[in-house]
């Protein structure tokens, strides 16, 4: 019996792969798995970060004053690393989101999905490095 899962032509595997896990699974902690999970969690903190803005922009409503309070309270290094991981998380989560796209819409894209990954890595490396000299300079000498 073939499965979705398996290549076509072949039977569901049975038992273990010769690295102990089960045969036939899904994902097995390969450059697929650790792109869908690295996209799903930049997306869950992009999403946290857009709540707390909306409502931290929300007190301006209340009063400038206290909208002011609030902005004051973000001066500070610790909310400068966190700035620095936002970022990080939005450019792997755009860039991946590029990948994912070529995947599914470029019929060679399965086929080089593991390069795409890891040019988006690259990538990722290329412009954050910059960003972060400039972003962590600034947050800890201002």
């Amino acid at each position: 019996m073939a499965t979705s899962l398996t290549p076509p032509g072949q039977g569901a595997p049975v038992g273990k792969s010769k690295t102990g896990r089960p045969a036939g699974t899904l994902y097995r902690g390969r450059e697929g798995m650790w792109s869908w999970v690295m996209h799903r969690i930049s997306g869950v903190l992009i999403f946290f970060f857009l709540f707390v803005h909306v409502l931290d922009t929300a007190t301006v409503r209340v009063s400038p004053e206290v909208y002011n309070g609030v902005i004051g309270q973000y001066k500070n290094p610790i909310m400068g690393l966190g700035e620095a991981g936002l970022v990080g998380a939005v450019v792997f989560h755009a860039l991946n989101g590029v990948r994912i796209i070529l995947v599914d819409f470029w019929s060679g894209g399965t086929k080089h999905q593991r390069k795409l990954f890891w040019g988006v890595v690259g990538l990722w490396v290329v412009l954050m490095v910059p960003f972060l000299v400039r972003h962590l300079t600034n947050v800890f000498t201002h």
